[in-house]
Parts: structure tokens; C-alpha cells; sequence
């Protein structure tokens, strides 16, 4: 399986190998397999989505790649609080453009993160959405709730071209060190 636009996307975002991660809304794993491979085995991610059957493709998806990092699987509703670690970071790859109030949900992510972890968010780059993404988020606007929930650093990492709105982005905050 090829990721390497997957990875292009988020690897200006992933400092060092190792460290324990979240994937929230990983779906069928496409990113949770780009995040593995950037973490390599020293690393650990928590896999979280509601749809059991997605989670289920991705066991075995990486049954088949055991030189990756550690999963856990997690059957479960991200906007709900999770029993999670202390995080080093936090994925969300297309998963929040179904979420229309999307503040309550980024703050629980950053109250997962240690002091300097990162968020890295992969969207769609516009306001307009449509029925298969209901709720997309520009960069400029992903920036101004970022920082408005009090994420330092933040920053558009990278843009891809899209078939589906045009463009896509990810985008990098870090939880504050104070």
C-alpha cells in the first residue's frame, strides 16, 4: 500500500521516531499506516473511531506490516472523553469536517496532550461543504480556533490538490509549555 502522500502530508509535523499518538476518526487507517511509518516500532497510537468494521480492516491491514508501531484499537466516539495516556501527539486526518461545533472537540483533544504535544489536523482547505464533508474548515479559519483555544505554533504544514474541494491541507499547533 502506498501512503506517501499521506505521509507527505504530516511528516513536517512529526519531530522525532517514537512517542505515543493518537489517530481520532482513523476510518480505515490510511493516515493511522502514514503516522506508523513516520513513528516507526519505538512509537505507540491509539486508533480511535466508532465504526467498528474500519477498525476491523485496519487489524488486518497492519497484521500484514508488524515492523510499525504499537496499536490500540479504540471502538469509540472521539467527541467523548477516552481513556487515554498523556499524549506526545494527536492526529486527526478527516475527521473533523463532521463535526459542526468543532471547539468542545479540539479541546478535549488538547487536554489528552502533554505540555508541547502536537495536534496535526488534515482538511479540507474551504468553508463550503456538501453532503460526504458537511463541515470542512479553511486554514485561516482551523488557524484562528487553534489559537483561540490556546494552541501556540500554529502553522499550515503542506497543501495537495483535490478531486473533492479543490485542496487539501494539514496543519500543525502545539499545546502550550505553560
Amino acid at each position: 500500500m502506498n501512503v506517501a502522500k499521506e505521509q507527505g502530508l504530516i511528516s513536517r509535523g512529526i519531530p522525532r521516531r517514537g512517542g505515543c499518538w493518537a489517530d481520532f476518526g482513523s476510518g480505515t487507517g490510511i493516515f493511522t499506516l502514514a503516522l506508523s511509518n513516520l513513528i516507526g516500532p519505538e512509537g505507540r497510537i491509539y486508533s480511535v473511531d466508532k465504526d467498528r468494521a474500519a477498525l476491523s480492516a485496519q487489524k488486518r491491514m497492519f497484521g500484514r506490516f508488524p515492523q510499525h508501531a504499537t496499536l490500540e484499537f479504540l471502538g469509540a466516539d472521539f467527541t467523548k472523553p477516552l481513556p487515554l495516556p498523556p499524549l506526545d501527539g494527536a492526529l486527526m486526518a478527516n475527521s473533523l469536517h463532521f463535526i459542526e461545533t468543532k471547539d468542545p472537540v479540539l479541546g478535549l483533544v488538547m487536554s489528552y496532550l502533554k505540555r508541547g504535544g502536537r495536534l496535526i489536523i488534515v482538511e479540507y482547505n474551504t468553508n463550503s461543504g456538501n453532503p460526504w464533508v458537511p463541515y470542512p474548515m479553511d486554514s485561516p479559519s482551523c488557524k484562528r480556533l487553534a489559537e483561540g483555544l490556546g494552541f501556540a505554533d500554529c502553522r499550515t504544514l503542506a497543501t495537495i490538490p483535490s478531486r473533492f474541494l479543490g485542496e487539501m491541507y494539514s496543519f500543525l499547533c502545539t499545546r502550550s509549555l505553560g
